[in-house]
């Protein structure tokens, strides 16, 4: 893949900067984060915390600007990606990467001298695997690229958690992994069924362009299934209690209906709903998470009286 970008980036804007970080994707992975550290045991002091917070979105925002300099031929393709700032050359590509490389090396540095050099071994890992594996590897390659891709999202809850204790083999945090892991590929994969020609016209390997929407909405579906399943685990393992439990089902009967509904369909828009139902999905799961240490108590008190 050549950088073929001459931009100097003179028109660009502090705007297009942030842009380049993909804001949406870090919004999702910090929380992820921040959840897998505030359900971990101990206290980490709140200035941590925030440390913490921050290298997990500078990390995030690195995997963003190294992405969009490698996909700058692809994204300009798409009409979806096409005005990004390195293809719409306000933001040139070698800026893009060096930025990229800049943010990586701060926020591993950063964390591991802050918090702990494990927590710092799992971002540098996952801004790899993002980077790497999944971006110049497995992307164009084969249409399992979000699946195993989906790993690189998946790893946040397992740093939050390693930053609060310095260790990260612990079962709830895979727990959380393994959620956001399942995710991946039905929320990714109602995306590519509505964007089905802009990933054809880039020659990306999307499920829907190689095997066709029919199977790409049995996957869904199948994937769909076992991200439900996986949600209600926290209840099994980890000691999440009545309140989870009923947010989580409530979600994933609505989240396994979008998915049927997809099945059924031939109307595109019908994806596209269930892809911004999924984004939903997975912070109210999240936060359910959180607010159970709290509610759960209370309902159990008020059940014992």
């Amino acid at each position: 893949m050549a950088i073929t970008n001459t931009n100097t980036g003179a028109d660009s804007s502090i705007g297009d900067y942030f842009t380049l970080l993909k804001p949406g994707v870090m919004s999702l992975v910090v929380f992820t984060g921040a959840a897998g550290m505030w359900l971990a045991p101990g206290q980490l002091h709140p200035f941590l915390q925030l440390i913490a917070i921050l290298c997990i979105a500078l990390a995030s925002g690195a995997g963003g600007a190294i992405n969009m300099y490698y996909d700058h031929d692809i994204d300009l393709i798409m009409k979806r990606t096409s005005k990004r700032p390195v293809p719409a050359g306000r933001i040139a590509g070698d800026d893009a990467l060096a930025l990229g490389i800049f943010l990586s090396v701060a926020s591993v540095g950063l964390m591991g001298l802050a918090l702990n050099w494990v927590a710092a071994a799992w971002l540098a890992f996952a801004i790899f695997f993002y980077t790497v594996i999944y971006t110049m590897l497995l992307k164009r390659s084969t249409p399992q690229n979000i699946v195993i891709g989906g790993a690189a999202g998946a790893f946040p809850a397992v740093i939050g958690w390693a930053a609060a204790t310095g260790n990260a083999w612990a079962l709830t945090p895979w727990l959380l992994f393994l959620i956001v892991f399942l995710w991946t590929p039905s929320h990714f994969w109602a995306l590519a069924l509505y964007r089905h020609d802009d990933y054809a016209k880039a020659k990306v390997p999307m499920m829907p362009v190689t095997y066709g929407a029919a199977r790409t909405k049995r996957e869904i579906l199948i994937y769909s299934v076992l991200l439900v399943a996986s949600s209600l685990t926290p209840l099994w393992f980890s000691g999440a209690g009545i309140g989870y439990g009923i947010v989580a089902s409530a979600l994933g009967v609505n989240y396994l209906w979008h998915a049927v509904r997809v099945l059924r369909s031939d109307v595109p828009k019908d994806a596209m709903r269930m892809f911004g139902f999924s984004i939903l999905y997975l912070f109210v799961l999240f936060a359910a998470l959180l607010l159970d240490q709290f509610v759960s108590p209370l309902l159990n008190a008020i059940h014992l009286v």
